[in-house]
């Protein structure tokens, strides 16, 4: 069975309703990135970086996983699929997804800001207060600018193994998740769905500009007809 290596942005959960990281003045849902997104924002107002996390995870609830989501779950019926998604939310798992690597950290997840690797699921929101087993506050799991990607030596393992390489909806410009298409092997099919693709065609990339609802679902059955 061949491996697919999927490499999704924040283009594929836009369809479902969820905002895009940032808009084009550099805000995100108003704020500006690093006062919601940084170790610096966190020791400098925790309430504010609690509220925003909170309402991403109410509207998270809201929102349903689109054609494309579900179309890369049909594609684990011929080929081993790994999904590296950049996004935070679990549309690809609730898609039905089995194989889901989150580079960026997840929503419905908190950590200890005692032990990192004390992760707890958390779908509910999150308060000042509220404490780990070792008494230490719980803060978002999420990877913030400034913080390692804890996720990339795997998300690395994955690309390396690829005999298909597909990204979709990301601008390939944030690295460094940017950089994963490069460690792909020589030669590897490499598909591109966007509707402004930052990247051109060429001899092992085909792009196909489209919205990822439209793109995933025909180049999913066009790889399942040739299997």
């Amino acid at each position: 069975m061949k491996n697919v290596a999927v490499l999704t942005g924040a283009g594929i959960s836009a369809e479902s309703g969820i905002k895009t990281f940032r808009d084009d003045n550099g805000l995100w849902e108003g704020h500006n990135v690093m006062e919601v997104a940084s170790p610096q924002g966190w020791r400098n107002n925790q309430e504010l970086v609690l509220d925003f996390y909170n309402k991403r995870r109410r509207q998270l609830k809201q929102v349903k996983p689109n054609a494309a989501h579900l179309a890369l779950c049909k594609l684990e019926k011929k080929y081993n699929v790994n999904i590296i998604t950049q996004n935070v939310d679990d549309l690809h798992e609730r898609a039905g997804s089995a194989q889901v690597t989150h580079l960026h950290g997840e929503l419905f997840k908190v950590r200890s800001t005692f032990d990192e690797n004390l992760i707890l699921d958390w779908k509910d929101d999150l308060k000042t207060g509220d404490f780990c087993e070792l008494n230490h506050q719980l803060r978002p799991h999420i990877v913030w600018f400034g913080e390692q990607v804890p996720m990339l030596d795997v998300a690395l393992e994955i690309v390396e193994k690829a005999d298909i390489l597909i990204i979709i909806g990301t601008s390939m410009q944030v690295y460094p998740a940017a950089s994963l298409m490069h460690y792909a092997p020589e030669n590897t099919p490499v598909y591109f769905i966007d509707p402004n693709p930052s990247i051109s065609s060429s001899e092992c990339i085909e792009v196909i500009a489209k919205n990822a609802s439209i793109g995933v679902p025909i180049l999913v059955e066009k790889l399942l007809k040739n299997k």
